[in-house]
């Protein structure tokens, strides 16, 4: 597996980063430790987890696997935001909230600092400058290495390095969007203001909850009742069959499963390779339930897409792009500086 810096840090982080949000909810410990194991077996250093994910479990997880490790071989992120409680203070990105957040996931992860620490989502009720303070407090303090935020839009992130900036303080060095070939709106903005400021960028759900997985293809008429879609049907999740059950998404799966059987990969393989290639890219969040999971995702690296094929790929699951994303508006904007 290959290193990349993550953005413009001199932090190296294996180009395939491990998601933990399974491990103790679909995935037991034991499994997951086998899994873990795996990813760095095969030269992965970078796993990603979350206060939220299996409310906690998964942190100490990660934590009671790196018991006998060497902590610095590994890049540890996990992520603060959501409620985990029911006291009033339980959510957000208040100082309060990250403080008690960063110190819950320090115990749980058994370890003095974390690598990466994450803002999960927007906080529209905290004062964008408590939030930022605090996490340069944290980094200041050595508990925290860098940090960085997902789900965020792009006028969100833009305005909160420019905060950062600013006041000197220390600011994101990194973007976890969503991003895969059923979700390419990520490239309206989000992308070219990470490629401009310097951020990276590690994709989560790179295979839409399984849609892209292999498991569905034209014709079937429901979801198998082992995948996350069906579960995801049950509990209005977005990766639901409803939602993508559609002519689009049967066009994109459609062209995957054409370039997966000109490559002689998986269509798992063949759309984190896809993602992999795209340049503003550092790192996709691989999640796997089972080892062969892992196994098959894994396959992703060491071989790239021929030009011909991304285009293929490019074109099946290109979005309808209007003003002020078109073509025509670029064309004005090049004119406007000639």
């Amino acid at each position: 597996m290959q290193y990349r810096l993550l953005g413009k840090t001199g932090l190296k982080v294996s180009e395939l980063c491990l998601g933990s949000m399974t491990f103790g909810r679909e995935t037991s410990e034991e499994d997951s430790f086998r899994i873990l194991d795996h990813f760095v077996e095969n030269g992965g250093n970078f796993i990603d987890t979350a206060d939220v994910y299996s409310r906690g479990i998964s942190e100490q997880i990660v934590g009671r696997w790196l018991t006998d490790k060497n902590r610095d071989d590994y890049v540890i992120a996990t992520k603060v935001r959501f409620a985990m409680g029911d006291g009033q203070n339980d959510v957000g990105l208040s100082r309060k909230h990250i403080i008690a957040g960063v110190e819950a996931s320090l115990r749980r992860l058994g370890t003095d600092y974390i690598d990466l620490y994450q803002v999960h989502a927007w906080d529209p009720l905290t004062p964008l400058e408590e939030t930022l303070s605090t996490l340069n407090d944290l980094v200041r303090r050595g508990l925290v290495r860098y940090i960085g935020a997902s789900n965020f839009r792009a006028w969100q992130l833009q305005k909160a390095i420019h905060t950062s900036r600013s006041n000197g303080w220390e600011a994101f060095s990194c973007l976890q969007p969503q991003y895969n070939l059923l979700c390419r709106a990520t490239e309206y903005e989000l992308l070219s203001l990470c490629k401009h400021e310097g951020l990276g960028v590690i994709p989560w759900s790179p295979l839409r909850g399984g849609w892209l997985s292999g498991k569905f293809h034209r014709g079937m008429s429901n979801p198998p009742e082992d995948t996350r879609i069906a579960v995801a049907e049950k509990h209005g999740w977005g990766e639901s069959w409803s939602k993508y059950n559609n002519e689009y998404t049967w066009q994109v799966i459609d062209a995957l499963f054409e370039v997966a059987k000109q490559v002689e990969k998986t269509p798992a393989q063949t759309a984190i390779n896809w993602l992999l290639q795209r340049q503003a890219v550092t790192a996709p969040i691989i999640g796997a339930r089972t080892l062969a999971q892992l196994e098959n995702n894994l396959g992703a690296s060491g071989w790239a897409l021929s030009p011909e094929q991304v285009v293929t790929l490019d074109r099946a699951s290109a979005l309808p792009v209007t003003y002020p994303y078109d073509e025509a508006a670029e064309q004005q904007q090049r004119n406007g500086r000639q």
